[in-house]
């Protein structure tokens, strides 16, 4: 009988992204008994490193690629930072599985042995985010920063923080913390004022629709909490037809049988937001998110989210996602 050939599991190449899909494969082992190996996918993301993300296309940017070796059968499965992940999937693509989520939180990166905050940052100083949501939400606390766009992998951008080239960061702290670099941090930002992007922290192991050799072996990792967290926030970014690098963040926070979902828009220049939250059912995500999404735009987020698309169509300087 021949030997069961292993599961190819489709990656983009950085750092981060190859130990993210490193640990998915070895919990699929683990669970399973079936080898995983992996196999590395250039996506345009990666390609194009010296334009912010929202000026060259938005959504699926470090996806598409991946998406198109799966449906054609060069890999069995692939993982995605699920914050990266477009609210549709391409058809014939399907979420096999959510693993328990990571920290949501921000975090702050300053020069190694220096601890600083936001708050200590020196006035004018220069903050690095290829984010236009964490943009917004630094400016709208200390609006004399000169917040500057940042490209390129976590140990690229912790490396022009040494080089003096900015002030601090900001990052997410799944990355920070999967890859041991927790040291680095200097301030965790708290999401009760400062929201996450819908989806930070968590991972999606996404499969062939109607590939049941490979979701059995994905599903074992669903965390159904986790899945529906970011089921409820990825519900409000759709309903607000607001891509990935738009200046929108939400947090679901499940509890029992109920979650909470806090949503906000902000302007980039930090000079209007509105917020809004709800609770519902844990079992019913989309309708919890379409609620919260509902109330922003009744409180004006439209029109918000419309002079921002505005000016990335016209050329933003600085955008894009962490």
């Amino acid at each position: 009988m021949s030997a069961v050939r292993p599961l190819r599991l489709g990656t983009r190449g950085s750092l981060l992204a190859t130990t993210q899909s490193g640990w998915v494969a070895r919990r699929i082992e683990e669970a399973t008994g079936r080898k995983v190996e992996l196999v590395i996918v250039r996506t345009m993301g990666d390609q194009i490193q010296d334009q912010p993300l929202a000026s060259i296309g938005g959504q699926g940017l470090f996806t598409r690629e991946l998406d198109r070796a799966l449906l054609d059968g060069e890999v069995d499965l692939a993982v995605h930072s699920l914050k990266d992940l477009p609210t549709v999937l391409a058809e014939g693509v399907v979420l096999g599985a959510v693993p328990e989520r990571e920290d949501v939180r921000d975090v702050l990166i300053g020069p190694e042995g220096n601890p600083t905050t936001l708050a200590d940052l020196p006035p004018g100083g220069r903050l690095g985010t290829g984010s236009l949501r964490r943009r917004a939400l630094a400016l709208a606390f200390r609006p004399d920063l000169e917040v500057a766009g940042i490209r390129g992998n976590l140990d690229t951008r912790m490396s022009m923080v040494e080089r003096g080239e900015y002030h601090a960061i900001i990052l997410a702290a799944a990355g920070v913390r999967r890859l041991g670099w927790t040291h680095r941090i200097h301030e965790h930002l708290e999401p009760a004022s400062w929201l996450p992007a819908p989806g930070q922290g968590a991972l999606a192991v996404v499969v062939r629709e109607g590939d049941a050799e490979a979701l059995k072996h994905v599903r074992p990792l669903d965390h159904l909490p986790s899945r529906a967290a970011v089921t409820a926030e990825r519900s409000l970014m759709h309903r607000l037809e607001a891509g990935c690098q738009l200046p929108v963040g939400a947090h679901g926070l499940p509890y029992g049988g109920g979650m909470r979902l806090r949503g906000v828009v902000a302007a980039p220049d930090g000079g209007r937001a509105v917020r809004a939250d709800a609770t519902g059912a844990q079992d019913d995500p989309e309708t919890l998110g379409v609620q919260v999404a509902d109330r922003l735009l009744e409180m004006g987020a439209d029109s918000i989210l419309a002079d921002v698309n505005e000016t990335v169509r016209a050329g933003v300087p600085d955008g894009g996602a962490s």
